[in-house]
């Protein structure tokens, strides 16, 4: 099953997430097949911590891809 999710990077106590697309079997932070955005939860409050490819959103949800709980929400919120 493919899923989109967040696959986390930064340092300790400084989170860096990408949005990628990945198989679910995969780890968190293994192998993906496409990166298509990022965020940056330290200082959430200014619009460039967060970033999606709403057309690759929308592109992989077509092709049967379902989003994590918390990649839903930051749709959202990004649109």
């Amino acid at each position: 099953m493919v899923r989109i999710r967040l696959a986390r990077g930064g340092y300790k106590k400084a989170p860096f997430y990408h949005v990628v697309v990945t198989d679910s079997r995969n780890a968190r932070d293994g192998r993906f097949i496409e990166r298509i955005g990022f965020f940056n939860p330290i200082n959430f409050r200014n619009n460039r911590n967060l970033h999606i490819s709403i057309k690759r959103v929308q592109y992989w949800l077509h092709k049967g891809a379902s989003p994590s709980k918390r990649v839903l929400k930051l749709i959202k919120i990004y649109e």
